[in-house]
């Protein structure tokens, strides 16, 4: 599996999100996951952060947000989005990687784990180490666990439906879903799963000392979040 074939589907209208309140939800939650680890003052990466819809809500407190987006289409939105805010700045993956060493204060991975190759994983994690400041802070986050199965995915999306107002809606997308690219993409190149054990060890080769999370960000509670400092 590599993230390719699913930065191609990211970038064009797809069915993950059964309307415009699921996807406002969904973001304003990760959003407000990640804002207790935007340090005042402080430069933060979002790396992997598509639509980040409520993105200035994390850029609040900080002096720089760098959003990171691989599809192009999605960045380009992003940079329209926000071409007012003069905190937050869109970079590609390239631009992240000659950045200078130790620039950032915190850097967020969030859902992208599941769609990188256990290569992929480890050479964005000494990355990440190169950036981060020494102390820094690294969070992995909605890192799917080996014995989860998709009903558990179904019965939490219904439940965050029924909790933010489009639980019908989830009900017909997820129909939708079963016969969309999705499902076949999900099928053919598979998503990358881990126990706690095995990302802590990875992130510990990659130069971090690092612990589970009290809590996932975003609404998925059965998915991990880590906290990697680096050493």
């Amino acid at each position: 599996m590599s993230a390719s074939g699913w930065i191609d589907f990211f970038d064009h209208k797809h069915s993950i999100y059964v309307n415009d309140r699921h996807e406002a939800a969904h973001y304003r939650g990760v959003a407000e996951g990640i804002r207790p680890y935007a340090p005042a003052g402080g430069v933060l990466l979002d790396y992997g952060c598509g639509a980040a819809l409520s993105a200035d809500l994390v850029a609040e407190p900080l002096s720089r947000l760098i959003l990171c987006e691989s599809a192009p289409n999605v960045r380009s939105s992003l940079a329209a989005r926000f071409a007012g805010n003069g905190k937050i700045v869109v970079r590609k993956p390239e631009d992240v990687q000659m950045m200078p060493a130790g620039s950032m204060d915190v850097i967020i991975m969030h859902s992208v784990t599941q769609y990188l190759t256990g290569a992929e994983f480890d050479a964005l994690a000494v990355l990440f180490r190169r950036l981060l400041k020494p102390g820094g802070l690294l969070v992995i986050g909605d890192v799917i666990p080996r014995k989860i199965s998709a009903l558990t995915d179904v019965l939490t999306l219904l439940r965050f439906g029924a909790q933010k107002g489009f639980f019908w809606a989830a009900v017909r997308g997820l129909f939708r879903t079963f016969f969309s690219d999705y499902r076949r993409l999900r099928q053919s190149l598979g998503l990358t799963r881990y126990d706690a054990a095995e990302i802590l060890a990875k992130l510990e080769q990659a130069g971090f000392s690092a612990e589970p999370a009290p809590s996932n960000i975003g609404h998925n509670e059965r998915r991990n979040s880590f906290l990697a400092h680096a050493r």
